[in-house]
């Protein structure tokens, strides 16, 4: 007896542009079931920005009932302005999942890459490039919503090994 479906919501969080992907798992069968970008508007107080992040995550995950949801962290920024600033972008991405009482895992990006395309050192059109293969129907994905996918792929094969994150 195989285990019940799952949908699985990957983010890949950014104050400007935050990419989701919600994908299904059946066995070992992954399908693309939706994605897009939250973007707030960049002249609102950062205040507004997060909270539009939240918002609008928060709305991903009414309209497509995710089970569990991944998250990529984020990579060591040379700019402690920018880095902090990414933090809170994925405390707010973090939060609205974590609010409506889905685990979420997080993954590091070389992991996520090397997941989806078999280097950890690969490029976002690689991983776009393969995240069309992989999930047919995704064809088109803006490059934070393929990251997405991708992070979502990557917490559907950690499952699948019994190793996920915390």
């Amino acid at each position: 007896m195989s285990p019940a479906p799952l949908r699985i919501l990957g983010l890949d969080p950014g104050l400007r542009k935050t990419g989701w992907g919600v994908i299904r798992v059946e066995g070992n069968r992954l399908s693309h079931l939706g994605h897009g970008v939250i973007a707030p508007d960049e002249k609102a107080p950062f205040s507004e920005r997060l909270l539009a992040l939240f918002e609008g995550i928060s709305a991903v995950v009414a309209d497509w009932s995710p089970d569990e949801a991944a998250i990529e962290e984020t990579f060591m920024n040379n700019n402690a302005a920018s880095a902090l600033k990414l933090g809170h972008a994925r405390a707010a991405a973090l939060l609205a999942p974590a609010k409506a009482g889905l685990p979420v895992a997080e993954y590091a990006a070389r992991l996520v890459k090397k997941s989806v395309v078999g280097t950890g050192a690969a490029d976002k059109d690689q991983v776009a490039f393969m995240i069309s293969r992989i999930l047919p129907g995704s064809a088109g994905a803006t490059a934070d919503a393929a990251d997405a996918l991708a992070v979502a792929v990557a917490h559907a094969h950690a499952r699948t090994r019994g190793r996920l994150a915390a």
